[in-house]
């Protein structure tokens, strides 16, 4: 497995947990990475994506069901939501990430970590969500900046 994947899927087995159990984020990644021995790189690669997927779980979700809605995501295995997150993280969030680089990634989870069904079931819904990838970028930064103002308005920060 290539390094950054490796990196993906340390990521991945926090966010089960942290989706599962509601464990403290920080704390299960951490306790990830000393189990995987990842270096310095790759541990801040693996801790980015959970700092960026976790508190986003409900955001992604959203964008997931409305653009991939025959996939109800209530139905969807608790490992296939979450490399469908980091994904859609990788490529409508951070940025950093050619879209095919994120699908080929998260097929390549999918292989390691899901049913014999979930390349093909991730492959799909990644495939619906890039062929509208601009607007989603900009609904997704849209609606982090309206939370985000509404949160800094609601705790009287701002001004």
């Amino acid at each position: 497995m290539k390094p950054r994947t490796r990196a993906r899927g340390v990521a991945l087995q926090a966010l089960y947990e942290i989706d599962v159990t509601g464990h403290v984020p920080g704390i299960v990644v951490e306790e990830r990475i000393q189990e995987e021995l990842l270096d310095a790189t790759l541990s801040e690669f693996a801790r980015q994506i959970v700092k960026g997927v976790a508190p986003l779980f409900e955001t992604l979700d959203h964008f997931i069901a409305v653009h991939a809605p025959e996939w109800p995501l209530d139905q969807v295995a608790i490992i296939d939501r979450n490399i469908l997150r980091i994904a859609l993280w990788e490529f409508a969030v951070s940025g950093e990430t050619p879209i095919k680089v994120a699908i080929n990634e998260a097929v390549e989870l999918a292989k390691e970590y899901g049913s014999d069904s979930t390349p093909r079931f991730v492959n799909g819904v990644l495939g619906s969500l890039a062929e509208r990838q601009n607007e989603i970028q900009q609904s997704i930064k849209n609606f982090i900046s309206l939370t985000k103002s509404q949160s800094a308005g609601a705790d009287g920060s701002a001004e």
